[in-house]
C-alpha cells in the first residue's frame, strides 16, 4: 500500500467513526472545525488520485448535482401496512387475538411510531446496495443514492455477525428545527410550506438532486430485520444486536408482558413525545418471537402479529393576545395570531398563522379568547376553534384590516384569492426589501454575505432602493457602516460581481414575479430564451409552454406591463446580469417538435426523465402527464405504465422510444 493509499485508507476509517459518534451516538470526540479540516484533506486527496475511489467513501455523503430518475424495484418481502388502533379497548382486543391464537406464553415490543416515510435497506457482505421506498408495498423506488446523504445510515457495517445478506427497515425523518428552518426559508421566499415533517422528508428523499438531499439533514430509525440469518429469534434482542452493527435503533423500546405494560407505555409516550426531537404518531405493539410471527400470519394488507395504536391530534388551550398582519414580497397580507407560549410536538408555539379573512370569520375569534391550537398530525400549528365557554370578558371582534400596515394603502382582493394584498409595489418597504432578500437567496442570484439585517440597513440608509441598486454598490459605501469592514464589504462586492454569471432562468427566478418559482422560470426561459422575447409574448405563447396555465401567462404579462419593469430590466442589462440563455444554450433551441404534444412514461438508460422534459421543451414542443387525443408522441422507457399504453394504442398515437426520440431532434 502507497502511503497516500494509506493516508486515505486512515482518514476514511477516522471520519466514519465520527460520523458514528455524532450522527448515531450522540457524543461526538472532535470539534466541528477539525473534522471538516479532516473531511476536506480527504476530499482533496481523492480528486488527486481517482485510482483509490470508492462508493462508500465518506465524501461521498454530500450527494451528487446528477439528476436522476427513480427506477422501481420489487420488494423481496412486500412492505405491508399496520392495522390502526385508537382505543384501549382495540389494544385489548389485539392482546386478546393473540393471546387466543397462539396459546403458549408470548411477549410484546412496544416501540413508537415515527412520522416519516418508510425505507427498507438491503445490506450485503456488510455494505449498503440498495435503498427503496415503500411504494406501493409491492414495489418502490429506487432512491439509494440519496439514501446514501443520510449520516445515520451506515454505508459500511461495524462489528461482526451479521448475515451475508439482510434487510433492515425503518423510517426515514426529519427533525422538527431542520424542518422549521426549511418552512422558515420557504416562508421568506413565499413558496408553500410543507405541511408536516413527513411530508417535508417524504419529498426530499424523492429530490432529483442528491446534493440537495444532503442539505436538509435527514435522519433515521431502524425498527425491524429480515433475512435468512439472523441473529435469533427475538425481535427486540435482533435490534439491540444490528445497533452493535452501526444502526441507529431507538431507546423507546420496551419488552411488555402483560396488557397493562402496554397501557403504561402508551400512557408516558403519550405526554413525553412533546419533548422528542422528531415527529412521532404512534406506537407499535409487535410480537416479539420470529416463529410466533410467522404462526399469527398476515391478513390481505397486514400482519396479525402487529398493530399501530395512533396517538390523538395533538392540541392545546392557550390565549389568543393579539393579531398581527405580515406584508410579503409579493404583497400579500397574512394574518398571525400571537399567543400564550405553550408546548406541542417538542416546540414551545407563540405564533400561529391565520391564513386569511375567511378563516378568522369562520372562527368568530375575539381578542382574549381561549383558543384550540392543534399540530394534528404534526402540522404547522393552526388555531382549530375557540373554547366559547371561556369568555368571560369578551374582547374586540378581530377583523381583517383593510390598509396595509406598512404604508396604509388600502387593501384589494382578486377574484377567485382568498388572500388579501397591498397593491403598492413602488412604495411598500416590506415589498420592496423582500423582493432585495428574494432577489440575493441562495436559490437565485446567490449573493452571499447579505442577509435579512444588511438588506434593511441599506435600504434605510437609501443605498438600495431597488435590485438595480445592489450593482452599484461600492466597498467605501459599505466598509464604513455598523457591523461591517474592509474584509465583509470586499466579499460583498465580490458576491456581487460574481452574480452577473448567474443563468438567465435563474435571474428569470430572482426577478421575483408572482406564481414564477424556479420550475415555472426554467421552463419560461427554455421556451423564449431571452427576457425580450419573454417580455414580448403574449398570454397565448405562454399558455403554450408546459404547465404554463392562465394564472402564470397573466402575472408574468402584468409584470412587463408595469411602468417600472423595462427600466429595471435596463439597468440590471447594463449592470451585466444575464438577461438571456448561453449561446450554447441558444444553439440547441430548434422549432422541430413544434406543436407536439408528448407524454413521458417509463425509465430511461440515456437521459433522465426531467432532462427529456427540458429537451421537448427546447426543441418547441409540450411535455404534459396524461394521454389524450391530442397526444402526438409517447415516450415509452422501461416499465411504462399499462394505463398509457393501453390508451396511446386505442387512439392511434405513435410510441416511439427514447432512441427514435433523440432521433427526432437530432
Amino acid at each position: 500500500m502507497t502511503e497516500i493509499e494509506a493516508r486515505i485508507t486512515h482518514l476514511r476509517k477516522e471520519l466514519d467513526e465520527h460520523n458514528y459518534n455524532y450522527y448515531v451516538l450522540n457524543a461526538p470526540t472532535i470539534s466541528d472545525r477539525e473534522f471538516d479540516r479532516m473531511m476536506e484533506e480527504l476530499s482533496q486527496l481523492e480528486a488527486q488520485h481517482p485510482e483509490y475511489a470508492d462508493p462508500d467513501s465518506p465524501t461521498r455523503r454530500v450527494g451528487s448535482d446528477i439528476n436522476q430518475a427513480f427506477t422501481q424495484v420489487e420488494h423481496r418481502y412486500p412492505m405491508l401496512s399496520l392495522g390502526n388502533t385508537y382505543t384501549r379497548e382495540e389494544v385489548a382486543a389485539f392482546y386478546e387475538r393473540v393471546r387466543s391464537s397462539l396459546h403458549e406464553p408470548f411477549t410484546i415490543v412496544g416501540e413508537l411510531k415515527y412520522d416519516g416515510t418508510s425505507i427498507s435497506l438491503t445490506y450485503e457482505e456488510g455494505r449498503l446496495v440498495q435503498a427503496v421506498t415503500r411504494g406501493d408495498g409491492v414495489r418502490g423506488d429506487d432512491v439509494t443514492e440519496n439514501v446514501k446523504t443520510i449520516r445515520t445510515i451506515p454505508l459500511k457495517l461495524r462489528g461482526e455477525g451479521y448475515p451475508r445478506l439482510f434487510e433492515i427497515r425503518g423510517e426515514i425523518l426529519m427533525p422538527w428545527t431542520v424542518f422549521e428552518k426549511l418552512n422558515a426559508e420557504r416562508e421568506r421566499e413565499e413558496e408553500p410550506l410543507f405541511a408536516n415533517p413527513r411530508n417535508a422528508a417524504s419529498g426530499t428523499l424523492k429530490l432529483q438532486n442528491s446534493a440537495v438531499v444532503a442539505t436538509r439533514q435527514l435522519d433515521a430509525y431502524l425498527y425491524y430485520l429480515l433475512g435468512e440469518e439472523l441473529p435469533g429469534d427475538d425481535h427486540y434482542d435482533n435490534l439491540q444486536t444490528a445497533r452493535t452493527w452501526g444502526f441507529k435503533i431507538s431507546d423507546a423500546m420496551t419488552r411488555c408482558r402483560t396488557l397493562d405494560d402496554m397501557y403504561a407505555f402508551i400512557d408516558y409516550w403519550d405526554v413525553n413525545r412533546k419533548n422528542l426531537p422528531v415527529a412521532t404518531d404512534g406506537i407499535v405493539f409487535k410480537v416479539a418471537s420470529l416463529s410466533q410471527q410467522r404462526a399469527l400470519g398476515y391478513t390481505a394488507k397486514s400482519p396479525r402479529w402487529a398493530i399501530a395504536y395512533k396517538f390523538q391530534a395533538e392540541q392545546a388551550v392557550t390565549r389568543l393576545n393579539s393579531v398581527s398582519y405580515q406584508v410579503g414580497r409579493t404583497g400579500t397580507i397574512t394574518p398571525v395570531a400571537n399567543l400564550d407560549p405553550v408546548q406541542l410536538s417538542g416546540t414551545i408555539v407563540k405564533r400561529a398563522s391565520l391564513h386569511n379573512d375567511d378563516i378568522i370569520q369562520s372562527l368568530d375569534l375575539h381578542i382574549g379568547d381561549m383558543v384550540f391550537v392543534e399540530k394534528g398530525g404534526e402540522i404547522i400549528p393552526k388555531i382549530t376553534g375557540v373554547d366559547t365557554d371561556a369568555r368571560i370578558l369578551i374582547g374586540e371582534k378581530v377583523r381583517f384590516i383593510d390598509r396595509c400596515p406598512e404604508c396604509g394603502t388600502p387593501l384589494i382582493r382578486y377574484e377567485g384569492e382568498a388572500a388579501w394584498y397591498c397593491p403598492n409595489d413602488e412604495t411598500c418597504p416590506p415589498q420592496i426589501k423582500g423582493r432585495i432578500e428574494h432577489f440575493i437567496s441562495r436559490r437565485a442570484m446567490n449573493i452571499d454575505g447579505l442577509g435579512t439585517e444588511t438588506v434593511d440597513l441599506f435600504y434605510r440608509l437609501g443605498l438600495v432602493h431597488d435590485v438595480a441598486d445592489l450593482y452599484t454598490l461600492r466597498e467605501s459605501d459599505i466598509a464604513s457602516l455598523e457591523r461591517q469592514g474592509d474584509k465583509s464589504a470586499r466579499n460583498i462586492i465580490e458576491a456581487i460581481a460574481a452574480s452577473r454569471a448567474v443563468p438567465f432562468e435563474r435571474v428569470l427566478f430572482a426577478l421575483g414575479i408572482r406564481f414564477v418559482g424556479e420550475t415555472v422560470a426554467k421552463k419560461l426561459a427554455n421556451a423564449f430564451g431571452s427576457i425580450d422575447r419573454l417580455a414580448a409574448a403574449t398570454e397565448e405563447e405562454m399558455m403554450q409552454v408546459d404547465e404554463i396555465g392562465a394564472r402564470i401567462a397573466g402575472s408574468v404579462r402584468a409584470y412587463f406591463a408595469h411602468p417600472s419593469t423595462t427600466p429595471l430590466i435596463e439597468r440590471l442589462r447594463a449592470a451585466g446580469v444575464q438577461m438571456e440563455l448561453s449561446a450554447e444554450r441558444q444553439a440547441d433551441r430548434s422549432d422541430k417538435l413544434q406543436g407536439a404534444t408528448i407524454v413521458i412514461s417509463g425509465t430511461f438508460a440515456l437521459h433522465s426523465r426531467d432532462e427529456y422534459k427540458e429537451l421537448i421543451e427546447r426543441h418547441g414542443g409540450k411535455n404534459t402527464g396524461s394521454v389524450s387525443a391530442k397526444t402526438t408522441y409517447l415516450l415509452a422507457g422501461e416499465n411504462m405504465g399499462p394505463a398509457k399504453l393501453e390508451k396511446a394504442t386505442k387512439l392511434g398515437i405513435r410510441i416511439i422510444s427514447e432512441e427514435e426520440f433523440l432521433h427526432l431532434i437530432e
